[in-house]
């Protein structure tokens, strides 16, 4: 089989096949294995999980699993952004034809109806509480939750928990400092379990998975009802798979492990690879921008940069351009100043 490819072996780095976990497990274990042991197995060097020792070409040495898990997060967090981006496409084209047909009425039972201003909106939403009798699923994304968006929702929530209903909220990580927040979540009890990301898409509200809220517009005096099952089930997989990368409420948020560098920096510092204004990262973390331009001064700072493109180099040499395993900044090289040490 030497020589074959993946196309034999169709699979990725989060599933090996057999053979390719034996070797790849004994590589991990020793340190490296002869180059003829992946000779059954050329999916571990497709796969980049095993590469050449530099020292000795007969010999490969493997990628470390931390590195591997890194990748596998990465690709995850791009399959949701890009899930995110369909679901906007296929709503844009689905409005589109449907205006092709002429005046035909949008019924009760449409698939998609576009609601216009907030009665209407509140008033669809409060019907589907009363038909709802399992399961609440919510994305709520910005910064601190004002007291009055807590209340507006509060009679239905409490409805729903005296239903017996479970409900599941994803915040962003900024929401945790909210005092009104915990007082809600402190007054549903078990009804209601919390998380908190990074970034969280735009909000989301579904019921016992077979009707969703999304908003239509900007300032949210406009939404959509959607009931066609295909939409509502991919909007509940975008929801399950934030869901799985998402830290309970109710623990600490990881610690970043590099010396005067935040977790919201971090968060920051990841962005700003990407190319993201200060605006946008702002928006998308659920702070100010002013807010924003203070951790990125402290970050500049952190990192010795005296300039935004000299900030952007400093990110990508301590691994801050993308969700991986913490590093510890006193180890970091920076080439002509050789190893920084912690201040």
């Amino acid at each position: 089989m030497a020589g074959t490819g993946t196309e034999e072996h169709p699979h990725g780095a989060d599933r090996l096949c057999e053979a390719g976990d034996r070797v790849y497990s004994r590589a991990v274990r020793r340190g490296r294995v002869p180059r003829r042991d992946a000779d059954q197995v050329p999916c571990l060097l497709d796969l980049a999980l095993l590469h050449p020792d530099p020292d000795d070409m007969d010999w490969l040495v493997p990628t470390s699993p931390q590195e591997v898990m890194t990748r596998l997060l990465r690709g995850l967090y791009e399959d949701v952004s890009a899930s995110q981006r369909r679901v906007g496409t296929a709503v844009a084209a689905y409005e589109w034809y449907a205006g092709l047909g002429g005046s035909a009425p949008s019924g009760e039972g449409s698939a998609i109806r576009v609601l216009e201003g907030l009665s209407r909106i509140q008033a669809a939403m409060d019907e589907a509480t009363e038909a709802c009798t399992r399961e609440v699923l919510t994305v709520q994304p910005g910064g601190i939750r004002r007291e009055d968006e807590l209340a507006e929702g509060l009679h239905r929530a409490l409805t729903l928990r005296g239903r017996g209903v479970h409900m599941r909220d994803l915040y962003t990580h900024v929401a945790r400092h909210g005092q009104g927040l915990l007082n809600y979540l402190e007054l549903m009890g078990e009804a209601v379990e919390a998380r908190t990301l990074d970034e969280v898409i735009d909000r989301l509200i579904l019921f016992d998975r077979t009707v969703a809220f999304i908003p239509a517009n900007t300032d949210r005096t406009m939404a959509l009802e959607l009931r066609h099952p295909a939409l509502v089930g991919y909007l509940v997989t975008v929801f399950e798979r934030l869901w799985r990368l998402a830290i309970p409420l109710t623990a600490p948020l990881p610690d970043t492990r590099i010396e005067g560098i935040s977790h919201r920096e971090q968060s920051i510092a990841a962005l700003l690879a990407e190319g993201h204004q200060d605006a946008v990262i702002a928006e998308r973390l659920g702070i100010s921008v002013r807010t924003c331009r203070a951790h990125i001064a402290r970050l500049s700072e952190t990192l010795g940069a005296a300039s935004r493109t000299q900030l952007g180099v400093r990110i990508a040499q301590v691994g801050l351009d993308g969700p991986q395993e913490p590093v510890d900044l006193t180890q970091v090289t920076v080439p002509g100043q050789g190893s920084r040490t912690g201040r």
